[in-house]
């Protein structure tokens, strides 16, 4: 598992596996961003991520 946080952004990135461009994703209502290749799962990326607790 990989994580990297971007302050400037306020990102923070989880991958599942090494960092691998995605080919597809969709964001859910609460901001997180679910990265997918292939059809799996392979990270989140987790929107205003010093706002939530």
């Amino acid at each position: 598992m990989w994580i990297d946080y971007d302050k400037e952004a306020d990102v923070l990135y989880i991958s599942f596996n090494r960092p691998q461009k995605a080919t597809d994703s969709d964001m859910s209502p609460d901001g997180i961003l679910h990265r997918y290749r292939d059809g799996k799962l392979v990270g989140i990326s987790i929107l205003d991520a010093s706002k939530r607790h």
